[in-house]
């Protein structure tokens, strides 16, 4: 089946550059785009960082999940891309596109920074992303995309909530 993801607003593009910034996503994308692989198939050959890369696709939904049963044994999750192209629809003001990209590009550590910041902003119940934006001094798009590249939080609604492990 032919599943195209179009990207209509700026901070959908934060999934797609995030899930390639490094060469194990890379590869990890690779790897799942042509056959559905267990968490552990990935952690075994990439590492903790390809146990990550798989969940942060999930989180951001480019890939898609099955169960299966390995050798008789218990069932495990395995994934798989669930897009087979993009489309990206791009006209979007500089004041904008600057900040999505800034968020992409942003360092590891200053990013870890103002994750915590968020979390601490939502708690356990969430909160309005404009609220939370206004009382860090964050643009909408700024925080929007900030959120996309978490695997700590998400949308729900019109909320900002932490993502509990599933």
């Amino acid at each position: 089946m032919i599943r195209i993801k179009v990207v209509n607003e700026p901070s959908e593009l934060i999934p797609m550059l995030r899930s390639v910034n490094t060469a194990v996503k890379r590869d990890v994308l690779k790897e799942v785009t042509l056959e559905w692989k267990t968490v552990d198939e990935i952690e075994k050959k990439y590492g903790p960082e390809g146990r990550e890369a798989i969940l942060f696709f999930e989180k951001v939904k480019l890939v898609e999940s099955r169960w299966i049963t390995v050798n008789g044994s218990y069932p495990e999750k395995s994934f798989h891309t669930y897009y087979t192209s993009f489309q990206i629809n791009a006209q979007w003001p500089v004041y904008e596109i600057s900040d999505v990209l800034a968020a992409a590009m942003m360092s590891e550590e200053e990013y870890v920074n103002i994750e915590n910041q968020i979390l601490e902003k939502i708690g356990e119940n969430g909160r309005f992303p404009g609220d939370i934006a206004e009382e860090l001094g964050l643009t909408s798009t700024m925080l929007k995309s900030l959120v996309r590249r978490s695997v700590k939080m998400d949308f729900r609604g019109h909320c900002i909530e932490a993502r509990s492990d599933e």
